[in-house]
Formats: structure tokens, C-alpha cells, sequence
């Protein structure tokens, strides 16, 4: 077994800016983790720019990464992440990938991102959905899906905060441990709420804060607060409560000092990046202001 916590990484990759593997493997480096990634796609850019360029790695590709880890015998990890992914034949691999690395390891905990869409929006081929309803939600230890994800995942609508506990008990019983759903708004309801709730199979423990919401559209967002969260629930040994509290103290100094820093009314791509660096203080050290609140 692993004796000091290793992570593998697949999700997408930009040559310049912060999304994917790019906002999430520094996060995990600075709370301590080992890493290893490998990127489903290598762009120039993420798709907000007016042109992208790069190469989309295939499942023969990821298969073939594979094969030389295990001959390597280096393919013992603590801990799976999966992002974004734009084919259903590569999250078939990934299947395998997940069912391969627990039996190297049975206590591997898998966090998925189910990178599906947002706003109303499906932006992957939607003939990834039933894979994840059906396959990777039962394998999955941690899913981090945002509201509209958590909709097509559960298949109800969500209009209230009872509604994303319905929606988290049918996740639960799917065999997913821990559902967080990373931002969330509502009619009547000002800001924006994050939901985390977690089922030992005895018990379920929920919490929900909120934050304001910020008027600026930011990318990458959702892969760093799964790495975030993952990164925590490591260090407090499962604490959920103070797992969500640190990943969302960290995430908004990012996000006020990367905000911080544009100047205009109408902010370009480039300066909508995610400042990383500069808040790795924030990200080792969050100070929490925010407090998660128990929900019975």
C-alpha cells in the first residue's frame, strides 16, 4: 500500500492559464500530495479564447500510459481525480482505470468532477451522462458536481435546498459516499451556496454555507475546489465540515484576488485567469471566515 499519499490526476491541460489539471495539481502539491497526471487533452488554451489549438489524448493513449505504470510497478496511488472528459470511449478506460488501481489498492478513494455542463447547458457528448449515472457515481468515493450537474445525475429537478438533499440521498444510494455540489443559486435566495453531504452507511452528516457571489465569470473554478476538497479530506482525516470550510476559504481569496486584479468593464480571457500563485499562501494556510452549517 501506499505509504505517503499519492494522487493520480486525468483531466484536461492548457499550455497557458488555469483550468483542469493546471488549476488542480498545484493546490494538492502545496497541501502535500504527491501527484502524478495525465491530461485527456492538451489545448493552447481553454475554450474561451478565440483560438484553440492542441491534441485530445485517446483511450488507447491513456490505455498505453497505463500498461507502462503498471510494468513499472508504480501504479499504487491513495487517490483517483477525474475532470473533464469529452468521450464516452475514454470513460469507458477510465472505468477500467478506477477498477485496476483498487484492486492494487482497495481503500483507493476515487473523487470524480463530473464535468457534464452548466446553466442549463451540456457542453460533452451526452452519451457520457448514463456512463456516469450507471458506472462511475457506484465507483465513485467523492462526487463534486454543480447544481444543473447534480440534476442530470440524480434526475430531479432542483429548484430548492430540499431538493439538493433529495438529490444527494439518490447519489447516496447509488453508492457514492460523499456528494458535494460546488456552487448552487436559487429564486429568492440571494448568493451562492455550496452543499456537502456525506453517508457512512449509518449516518448521513449534511452542511451548506454561502458566499456572494462575485460578478465576474471565472474558468477552472470547479477543478480546483475538487482538488481542494480532496486535498482536505485527506489532511483532516474526513472532516467534512472543515474540509468544505478550507476549500471554499481558499477559493475565494483566489477568486477576489484574481478579480482584484482586472481592471475595465469588460475583462478579457487572459485577465479572468486564475491567480494561483500569487494566493499560495491562501491556498496552504485558508483563513476561514465562512462557517459550514449542520443541516438535520
Amino acid at each position: 500500500m501506499c505509504d505517503y499519499p499519492r494522487v493520480l490526476s486525468i483531466q484536461s491541460h492548457v499550455v497557458s492559464g488555469y483550468v483542469g489539471n493546471k488549476s488542480a495539481v498545484f493546490p494538492m502539491q502545496l497541501l502535500g500530495l504527491e501527484v502524478d497526471f495525465i491530461n485527456s487533452v492538451q489545448f493552447c488554451t481553454h475554450t474561451g479564447y478565440k483560438k484553440v489549438t492542441g491534441q485530445v489524448l485517446t483511450e488507447k493513449d491513456l490505455s498505453e500510459l497505463m500498461d507502462g505504470l503498471i510494468e513499472n510497478e508504480i501504479d499504487i496511488y491513495s487517490y483517483l481525480l477525474t475532470g473533464y472528459i469529452g468521450a464516452p470511449s475514454f470513460l469507458q478506460e477510465i472505468v477500467k482505470v478506477v477498477k485496476h488501481l483498487k484492486t492494487k489498492n482497495p481503500n483507493l478513494v476515487y473523487v470524480c468532477d463530473p464535468v457534464i455542463g452548466d446553466n442549463g447547458q451540456v457542453y460533452v457528448p451526452k452519451e457520457l451522462i448514463p456512463i456516469y449515472k450507471e458506472v462511475i457515481i457506484p465507483l465513485a468515493t467523492i462526487v463534486t458536481p454543480n447544481l444543473f450537474e447534480a440534476e442530470l445525475l440524480s434526475d430531479i429537478k432542483i429548484k430548492t435546498p430540499d431538493d439538493v438533499w433529495k438529490a444527494c440521498a439518490i447519489l447516496h444510494s447509488k453508492g457514492c459516499e460523499t456528494v458535494v455540489i460546488s456552487s448552487a443559486e436559487f429564486e429568492n435566495i440571494p448568493g451562492l451556496h455550496v452543499f456537502a453531504s456525506n453517508n457512512n452507511g449509518k449516518d448521513t452528516q449534511r452542511y451548506t454555507l454561502a458566499v456572494d457571489k462575485l460578478p465576474i465569470a471565472f474558468i477552472g473554478t470547479g477543478d480546483m475546489f475538487a482538488s481542494l476538497m480532496l486535498s482536505w479530506m485527506h489532511k483532516t482525516n474526513g472532516d467534512i465540515k472543515l474540509s468544505l470550510e478550507r476549500t471554499i476559504a481558499s477559493l475565494q481569496a483566489v477568486l477576489k484576488r484574481t478579480a482584484g486584479g482586472i481592471k475595465g468593464c469588460t475583462p478579457t480571457s487572459r485577465q479572468k485567469e486564475l491567480r494561483l500563485v500569487q494566493s499560495k499562501q491562501d491556498i496552504e494556510n485558508p483563513q476561514v471566515t465562512i462557517e459550514a452549517r449542520a443541516v438535520q
